[in-house]
């Protein structure tokens, strides 16, 4: 029996500089875990849909051929007529410090929700097995459709559906960081397993202390939590207690980009394939050691490991 994921977010075009001309490809956190999840476990009878909103301009048709190659459902993504993607450029200085510029304001995947009553998306996504989305995914989206997003998942989570959640935290993306936190925790009460990096939750609550962290998740209601520590250990909180998961060291870092996301990607893969949370935090790190090799978020499908 298939297995069915469906990952919600966003993609937007990037433009890199090469030289005096920039170079477009596409991003995002969420559509970076869907690619990896999708290479590891597609061989295995999971399914992974991708879950946005997209224009019908050729930038959009460019992204939907690139998911169909890897392998991600497209079906359910919906097409704006009246928007476009969300679009960001990174340029690198001499000393090899990027620069980000966002445009991103107008985006389709910040509207497709509005297009959705709660019965509608609730009998879109009741089809699904899990659901994964980030802090991005959540930030992006007006008040109103926040709302809704919780109110289907609150249903859906009644219903035995499980979600996963990456913290991702982007400060500049939301008003306040009260309401940044507002929305975390009421999303962490929907959440049956959490991806937490360490930095983000400091910058979202100045925390100082993994164990206060993992306290206050295991209390919102979560029953798996993975805080993920760059080059530490991450720690796998469970039932059974906390592990600490070290990683193999990696000499030849390139580029970071995408490390926390494939990171997910391979230990949500392997739980998914029914490995231990300890074996999956080690799948996590080899995929994330292997991407940091590699410059851009998307290494070559040979590279997997």
């Amino acid at each position: 029996m298939t297995t069915k994921v469906a990952v919600i977010g966003e993609c937007m075009v990037e433009l890199q500089q090469k030289g005096d001309l920039y170079q477009p490809s596409f991003g995002g956190d969420t559509l970076n875990t869907a690619l990896y999840l999708a290479r590891l476990s597609a061989p295995h009878g999971v399914s992974t849909a991708y879950l946005t909103g997209l224009g019908l301009d050729t930038f959009s048709e460019q992204m939907l051929q690139a998911w169909q190659v890897e392998h991600i459902d497209t079906q359910f993504v919906a097409r704006l007529k009246d928007k476009l993607p969300g679009l960001y450029s990174i340029a690198t200085d001499a000393k090899g410090e990027r620069t980000f510029h966002y445009w991103r304001s107008d985006a389709a995947a910040k509207y497709w929700l509005r297009e959705h009553s709660v019965a509608s998306l609730t009998g879109l996504l009741e089809q699904f097995d899990w659901l994964y989305l980030s802090g991005v995914s959540l930030a992006i989206l007006p008040d109103d459709s926040r709302e809704l997003l919780f109110t289907v998942l609150k249903q859906l989570k009644a219903k035995g559906i499980k979600i996963a959640f990456d913290n991702n935290y982007r400060p500049i993306l939301w008003p306040s960081q009260a309401r940044a936190q507002q929305c975390y925790q009421a999303m962490l009460a929907l959440t049956d397993l959490a991806f937490l990096t360490f930095d983000d939750e400091e910058l979202l609550y100045g925390e100082q202390d993994e164990d206060r962290v993992i306290k206050r998740t295991l209390a919102a209601g979560v029953s798996e939590v993975v805080i993920k520590r760059g080059a530490e250990p991450c720690l796998v909180v469970t039932a059974e207690g906390v592990t600490a998961v070290p990683a193999q060291p990696v000499t030849n870092i390139v580029d970071t980009t995408a490390a926390g996301d494939s990171f997910s990607a391979g230990y949500l893969a392997a739980r998914l394939l029914g490995v231990s949370p300890s074996a999956a935090a080690q799948a996590g790190h080899q995929l994330a050691g292997t991407v940091i090799q590699y410059s851009g978020a998307i290494i070559p499908i040979e590279a997997m490991p």
